[in-house]
């Protein structure tokens, strides 16, 4: 498995390391790429993402907190929202990002599969006991589980 280690401030002098250590493959681009379970770890790194679906036949992007849980990409909205309606078994698209534009670092995850709402009462008690909480004011009952078919991400090297 690739090795991944994100540079850190010395604790001495706060200044980033000039080297860190990457493995893995490169892309044409040169940009290192991350395998799957790095790719899940990244996906619990940071709260927000970005859903892209589809709206009125058009694409459409919009920021969103969630969690992962198991293998799943878990997101709280309302019932009536139009994400909510638009996500219903669909296929869709999830990215989260990571950048530093001091140390030029960073990484991308992009998951791509088909999305649901959840219906069924157990597994709707058991989302709703979950820390998540989405950061737009009103009722947000309604849960979106996107299951991932394909998972890429890239990293800055």
């Amino acid at each position: 498995m690739a090795s991944l280690r994100y540079p850190e401030p010395s604790p001495d002098t706060g200044e980033l390391p000039e080297t860190r250590e990457v493995t893995g493959e490169v892309d044409s681009a040169g940009l290192r790429v991350l395998s799957p379970d790095e790719c899940l770890h990244l996906l619990t790194r940071v709260p927000i993402g970005r859903i892209v679906f589809t709206d009125r036949a058009l694409p459409a992007v919009q920021p969103v907190n969630y969690l992962l849980v198991d293998y799943d990409i878990v997101i709280r909205t309302a019932t009536g929202s139009k994400l909510a309606a638009a996500t219903r078994n669909a296929v869709v698209a999830f990215e989260v990002d990571e950048f530093d534009p001091l140390t030029r670092t960073g990484w991308s995850v992009t998951a791509v599969g088909r999305s649901r709402a959840v219906t069924e009462f157990d597994e709707l008690q058991r989302l709703t006991a979950l820390p998540l909480t989405s950061w737009a004011p009103g009722d947000h009952n309604h849960f979106i589980v996107i299951r991932a078919q394909q998972l890429t991400g890239r990293q800055i090297i």
